[in-house]
């Protein structure tokens, strides 16, 4: 690695004093908190991931280090978006380098070869993905997406892998009195797609988390743990608002396999990552 490049140990000494001196003290006091309760539930290392693109200004400019850096803080998963100029095999081979399993990706299916999604999949060992992002002004538009989202899906299920959707606030804002994320999820079978639920726009789109996970039980495999701040801004996980103590509580039942930290615009991103596995890794609920 050049000198230019981002060295392991420091910067994890970097996120290490930063998050002493910003935020750390409301994911500690959270963290603290989850102890006075023990033999309470504990998120298994292996269900907590990343989404990559929190980290996206250091994959860009030292992919191979900022892999690393994501191993050193205890990450064995992520979640991809995008592979930054390399093939799904050289990218693959990065992710074995650094003990890293790829569990999910964001990859969108609208213009693209789905087959050549699904071999770029199988390649890299992900066997969830989702859709990250659609918007439309009209009803009969959200039921073509959710059509064609629907045959998408049926091809990656075919093939063993599952395809979601994740949602945003604006799927959850009616629409001549439906909701966008109700049309996604009555016009698609539930064996096809499955639902990745990014809670911080669940709750900025005014809906009750724990109340839509029930509302589509079974189909809900991943939570985008991604806190709100007192500005309603962006948050690391555990310095914001969201009780994520109850809604873990709560939502545990069923298929949910996946806690993926993410953070859309972080100050310091490895800061970030830090802060959001310490926290899913010492809460009790």
């Amino acid at each position: 690695m050049s000198d230019k490049g981002l060295s392991r140990r420091a910067m994890l000494r970097t996120a290490a004093g930063a998050a002493a001196g910003v935020g750390l003290a409301g994911a500690m006091s959270g963290t603290a908190q989850a102890s006075w309760f023990p033999g309470g539930r504990r998120i298994p290392q292996r269900m907590i991931s990343i989404q990559l693109y929190t980290l996206r200004t250091l994959l860009e400019s030292d992919l191979e280090g900022t892999l690393e850096a994501v191993a050193d803080i205890g990450y064995r998963s992520v979640e991809l978006a995008g592979t930054y100029g390399r093939s799904a095999a050289e990218f693959r081979r990065l992710l074995d380098r650094y003990g890293l399993t790829a569990t999910s990706a964001h990859v969108g299916f609208d213009g693209a070869d789905v087959n050549q999604l699904i071999e770029d999949a199988k390649t890299i060992g992900y066997r969830k993905a989702a859709c990250a992002w659609a918007q439309y002004g009209t009803l009969g538009e959200w039921r073509d997406f959710a059509d064609r989202l629907d045959d998408a899906a049926s091809a990656f299920r075919r093939a063993g892998i599952s395809y979601g959707y994740h949602n945003h606030d604006h799927e959850y804002q009616p629409i001549d009195g439906v909701r966008p994320i109700d049309v996604i999820a009555d016009r698609t079978k539930w064996y096809n797609v499955h639902l990745e639920y990014d809670l911080y726009w669940v709750v900025v789109g005014g809906a009750d988390p724990v109340e839509e996970y029930y509302r589509r039980f079974g189909r809900v495999k991943q939570f985008h743990v991604k806190d709100r701040g007192e500005d309603g801004g962006w948050a690391d996980v555990g310095t914001g608002d969201i009780d994520w103590r109850t809604l873990f509580r709560r939502t545990w039942p069923g298929p949910m396999k996946q806690y993926i930290v993410e953070h859309d615009a972080p100050s310091d991103p490895l800061t970030t990552a830090k802060v959001g596995y310490d926290y899913l890794r010492n809460l009790r609920f």
